[in-house]
């Protein structure tokens, strides 16, 4: 059997395995199951998810499973992915579960799974799901979900909404500010306007009509041009975008430009920094961030440490590290003193915290980081031999990194699921870069090309 849970959690095409009914339904057993084992007693487990339109049946069936087993459910309806890291983190409960599939489109739908620290689930205790669901998928046959999941409790909705307004706005006022909001037509259409329009801002929600299928259609964290339009159009001073679970936030400042997540993490460890809390003058990010950040960085004597790409890498070296700021270019922005999980709205109180406290706008805070020019290059191989056992192609890579001299950066590595070389260089000059990319890549070609 092939592996469920990837590195956020389950996730597949609604209705097919390991998103179809019965397995669902095994998840919400299996987990109950373990958790009781840990326990010594019945657990109780939270449980949300966004707009897509197969949330609603995956829900019953994951929590038909669960009770079955003896599980105690308590469902917050449609909410963010950080909003149940939260009430898992704080109802108490045992564990808390998103139906959601981030920024994939409507017909995907995933299951995430969260322990009391608000933090996702264990490695060993996935293997242990993982092992169940193995051992019955001959035997599981679909059985009748009573009814679709209920519509939630807006009393949870309000205390995560209560949590990010009270303990970590404190006394921001956005009195005067106008905000246009993205919101995915996701997890956070009701809450992000309501929130921001709490704070005391003038705010102008956009795609926050979900459907069912429209969720990142077109719209949020993935498609920000017409968000950006819209910023200057109504002369806001902010725009933000969410993603479908709004657990990554990307910005838009009062002239239109973008700003992703490399530049939000030079805002707020500038800010952090000149207040002395910036631990360790240390920021966590992926090697997909650009050196531009890191050379930005350097120049404020901030040290920037690189992981592996996804969030839950980032997360933990920042435990490891006792940093205090770490996330990916995505929007995926982590602040581990205040939340273990992502969190888009959570990133753009302290964004805006940021604005209020220096009295500049987001453009004139994001100057001093210069984005260097990129470039991927995939080369199709025939097998995956480790590079440095390959003379030549270490010799080219050796040679490369000599050129860029520390105002560049060489990253080579494998496609995780596909028969592909990923050749990425920047550099500060785009022709120099492109020269370098194509004579390594085709050194790679000629020593582990695919035939075809």
């Amino acid at each position: 059997m092939k592996k469920l849970f990837g590195t956020d959690g389950v996730r597949g095409e609604a209705g097919k395995f390991p998103l179809d009914e019965a397995t669902v339904r095994a998840i919400g057993s299996s987990l109950t199951r373990h958790l009781t084992a840990r326990k010594g007693s019945a657990p109780q487990i939270v449980i949300g998810r966004d707009t897509r339109e197969s949330g609603p049946w995956i829900e019953g069936a994951l929590t038909g499973g669960a009770r079955e087993a003896g599980a105690e459910i308590r469902s917050a309806g449609i909410i963010t992915t950080p909003g149940i890291a939260f009430l898992a983190r704080t109802l108490p409960a045992d564990a808390g579960v998103v139906i959601s599939a981030s920024h994939n489109p409507y017909h995907d739908n995933g299951i995430k799974v969260f322990d009391p620290s608000g933090r996702k689930l264990d490695d060993a205790m996935e293997r242990l799901i993982e092992a169940d669901i193995a051992e019955s998928g001959s035997s599981r046959t679909p059985q009748e979900i009573n009814s679709l999941a209920p519509n939630g409790s807006a009393e949870l909705r309000t205390r995560y909404r209560d949590y990010l307004a009270v303990e970590v706005a404190g006394d921001l006022s956005l009195d005067g500010m106008r905000i246009v909001i993205d919101c995915a037509n996701g997890a956070s259409y009701e809450i992000a306007p309501d929130l921001f329009a709490r704070l005391g801002a003038d705010v102008i929600a956009i795609n926050s009509q979900p459907d069912g299928k429209n969720i990142n259609r077109d719209c949020g964290s993935l498609h920000i041009e017409a968000l950006q339009q819209r910023v200057t159009a109504e002369r806001a001073d902010l725009g933000v975008a969410f993603d479908g679970d709004a657990d990554r936030a990307l910005f838009v400042d009062g002239l239109g430009n973008f700003i992703d997540g490399d530049v939000t993490m030079w805002v707020l460890a500038n800010y952090l920094k000149s207040r002395g809390r910036l631990d360790g003058d240390l920021v966590v990010a992926t090697v997909m961030s650009n050196i531009g950040l890191e050379i930005a960085l350097r120049s404020e004597q901030i040290r920037l440490m690189r992981t592996d790409v996804g969030d839950k890498y980032v997360l933990e070296e920042l435990i490891r590290s006792g940093a205090s700021l770490g996330g990916e270019q995505s929007g995926h922005i982590i602040f581990p003193t205040l939340s273990l999980a992502g969190d888009g709205m959570l990133t753009t109180i302290l964004v805006l915290r940021v604005m209020r406290d220096e009295a500049r706008s987001l453009s004139d805070l994001a100057r001093g980081m210069q984005r260097y020019p990129q470039l991927l290059v995939n080369v199709r191989v025939r097998e995956k031999r480790a590079f440095d056992e390959v003379p030549e192609i270490q010799r080219v890579a050796q040679q490369i990194e000599r050129e860029l001299s520390g105002r560049g950066r060489l990253l080579l590595r494998y496609s995780g699921t596909e028969p592909l070389a990923r050749v990425m260089i920047e550099g500060e000059n785009e022709s120099e870069i492109r020269k370098q990319a194509e004579e390594l890549a085709d050194v790679i070609r000629r020593e582990l090309g695919s035939e075809s």
